[in-house]
């Protein structure tokens, strides 16, 4: 099965290793009929504290690398 791919923009780089990306989706209300931005943090792995706050990532998904990362950082 392949692995999820998302994109996002960096948020937070303040932990080792680490990067908190926020993820923009936008769909239609099934009522209402109205498009709706709805965004969700996701942290990632990224070995070399190679990016910063502002920086719009491809995350994509991996085996746990600790409590709360089961994302990696794939590209820029």
């Amino acid at each position: 099965m392949p692995k999820r791919i998302l994109q996002g923009t960096v948020t937070s780089d303040a932990n080792a290793k680490t990067v908190t990306v926020s993820v923009e989706r936008r769909f239609t209300h099934p009522v209402l009929k109205k498009t709706i931005r709805k965004s969700k943090k996701y942290r990632a792995h990224d070995a070399n504290d190679t990016f910063k706050v502002g920086d719009v990532v491809r995350i994509q998904e991996c085996a746990p690398v600790s409590k709360n990362k089961r994302w990696e950082v794939i590209a820029e």
